[in-house]
């Protein structure tokens, strides 16, 4: 049995702008997160969150990082980091220091709160688990952490509104949610 994907209206008028466009693609050379596995949700705003991340953890650069988590991360929103060299590597890092530069993120992604890590038989870096990106960037700024520009957030807040996300509109975290 075939899985019949529901189109909305906009992606109607989309997909008929791209067939106007090029009207002789073969659709079998794009990438369909409906029929091919090896797809994760990833917010339309994730290049902002990278962004500001690298901002935020400069001259340590972690949005890459943090990408490669997300991507490893499912509706859970928990990562395994039990193959560190492995994560190291799909996070761009390599070398003889490549697991350690990479902690060093994890590390950083930990203290701003973008994750939560736990111990286990990996070691002190076994477990993780995603925070949403957007509360712990609005929570930051709330509470006048450096290294968020205005510009950034402003177009993070702008995006985020532009595509309907609304959990910028949640209460901020406090130590009792967090």
């Amino acid at each position: 049995m075939v899985a019949i994907r529901r189109r909305s209206r906009a992606g109607k008028k989309t997909e008929e702008l791209r067939d106007s466009l090029w009207p002789e693609l073969d659709e079998s050379l794009l990438w369909n997160s409906h029929n091919d596995d090896g797809y994760t949700p990833v917010p339309r705003t994730m290049p902002i969150i990278i962004k500001i991340i690298d901002d935020l953890t400069k001259g340590t650069p972690a949005g890459n990082t943090f990408f490669e988590l997300w991507c490893r991360a499912y509706s859970e929103m928990y990562v395994s980091l039990g193959a560190a060299g492995t994560l190291a590597t799909h996070s761009g890092y390599s070398g003889q220091r490549a697991v350690r530069m990479w902690q060093d993120r994890i590390e950083l992604l930990e203290e701003l709160g973008f994750i939560r890590t736990k111990s286990g038989s990996a070691g002190r870096f076994a477990h993780a688990v995603i925070l949403n990106p957007h509360k712990i960037i609005r929570q930051l700024r709330e509470t006048n952490h450096g290294g968020i520009t205005t510009e950034k957030y402003e177009a993070l807040v702008e995006r985020a509104t532009e595509i309907g996300a609304t959990d910028f509109k949640d209460p901020p975290i406090t130590a009792q949610n967090s």
